[in-house]
């Protein structure tokens, strides 16, 4: 018996297998390894096409751009008035509160400011004072004119009518005075006549010297009853003239009292230009009071305070320089309210919608990693809001793909040391899934 023979005898009752097994066993090594390639070779495109999905899916619900910054606000902080400054308090890459004192400007000047306008405040007030207590004496004066000149009027007008009267009165007395003198008159011719007529009688001794004497005692008598009646109508005429004047005076004084109810009808004009003056002094005191506190504004702007919190930088004033109104002092960075602002490829926001969650790599903390979310997908590109945009309708169009601006915020407590700054560059990765 072979060497082969034994060796298969053996095996045989070792293991028990069948012959075709034992065969297999026996096959060189070379055919085992031509096996195991050809598994390998079938269980590769499967491994394969797994793993391209797997990236695939795992890569377009992600979008991510290295043209991206921490942004936050810089407050500046300027002078509100000019003067020297007299302290500064605060050093840069300080932390200060909001409400801190960081600069002290000189405040002598605006404290004489302040009391100037103070005594300007007093003065107003007290003209404005003094304006509206004219307002009621004005109005009782003028109205206590207008009761005296409309009495004044009435009398007049009474004086005038009791002129008018005694102006009739006399001229009724003179018409039978002047009827008595013209009756005496013809009386006094009559006995005048008669007498002539008695002469030439007792010339020729045709009448008595009795008769001749009765008729000059006649004469004489009607001479006396006619000069009585003359100066009656002498005195009753003297009467008309004074009653006359009398009324001329009346009537004129009418007139004047006229005139002065006129003047005082101007009353409601004094009053309302009293009023006027009290309201133009209650302005004057308005406006005094404005510049009151326009000065106390100014003195309180002698102490520059922080605005909000943060850290100071670009401090730029010294004890003992002198600053204008507006002058740029320094600026504080509040590290509470950051963002980072991605400037994504337009074809990156076909997915991307405000709320998606994002995870930020800060490069200068070695890529570490912060969460965020998506607060807002700016209105335009950048290119529209640069300082001279892109003409496209001149003819030099060249296609680029435009950037768009997205504020993706931290989540609460990312960053609670406040160790990010403003500028620093960032990788975001927005999941639009």
């Amino acid at each position: 018996m072979t060497d082969d023979s034994r060796f298969e005898q053996d095996m045989k009752k070792e293991t028990g297998r069948p012959d075709s097994i034992k065969e297999s066993a026996l096959q060189p090594a070379g055919a085992r390894r031509r096996g195991r390639r050809r598994w390998i070779l079938l269980i590769l495109p499967v491994v394969a096409a797994v793993v391209g999905i797997w990236l695939w899916r795992h890569y377009s619900v992600r979008e991510s751009t290295d043209d991206a910054q921490i942004d936050g606000h810089i407050n500046p902080v300027a002078s509100r008035v000019g003067g020297t400054v007299m302290a500064v308090h605060v050093d840069d890459n300080q932390n200060v509160e909001a409400g801190t004192l960081l600069v002290e400007i000189d405040p002598r000047d605006y404290e004489v400011a302040l009391e100037r306008a103070r005594a300007e405040l007093a003065a107003a007030e007290a003209s404005a004072r003094a304006a509206h207590t004219a307002v009621p004496v004005t109005t009782i004066t003028t109205s206590g004119q207008v009761n005296i000149a409309q009495a004044s009027l009435q009398s007049a007008e009474a004086r005038v009518t009791v002129a008018a009267s005694d102006v009739e009165s006399a001229r009724a007395r003179l018409g039978p005075l002047q009827a008595r003198l013209r009756e005496t008159e013809a009386l006094l011719t009559k006995a005048v006549q008669d007498l002539a007529r008695m002469k030439e009688l007792i010339a020729k001794d045709r009448i008595s010297r009795q008769q001749y004497d009765a008729a000059v005692a006649a004469a004489d008598a009607a001479r006396a009853a006619r000069d009585g009646a003359g100066a009656a109508v002498a005195e009753a005429e003297k009467g008309v003239a004074a009653a006359g004047a009398r009324l001329a005076q009346a009537r004129t004084g009418v007139d004047e009292a006229r005139a002065a109810l006129e003047a005082t009808r101007s009353a409601p004009e004094q009053v309302s230009m009293s009023r006027s003056n009290a309201a133009s002094a209650e302005a004057r005191v308005l406006q005094v009071r404005a510049a009151l506190d326009r000065a106390q504004l100014d003195l309180d702007y002698t102490k520059v305070k922080a605005p909000v919190s943060g850290i100071v930088s670009m401090k730029k004033v010294e004890t003992g320089q002198v600053v204008q109104k507006e002058q740029p002092l320094m600026a504080i960075v509040p590290l509470d309210n950051i963002w980072v602002t991605a400037n994504f490829k337009e074809s990156q926001l076909m997915n991307m919608r405000v709320g998606q969650q994002a995870v930020i790599s800060v490069d200068a903390y070695g890529g570490r990693k912060y969460r965020g979310h998506v607060q807002s997908i700016a209105a335009a590109t950048g290119a529209r809001f640069s300082l001279l945009p892109p003409e496209n309708a001149t003819g030099n169009f060249v296609k680029v793909v435009q950037r768009i601006p997205v504020k993706i915020l931290l989540d609460q407590g990312q960053d609670p040391d406040h160790i990010l700054r403003p500028g620093m560059s960032t990788v975001p990765t927005v999941f639009t899934r």
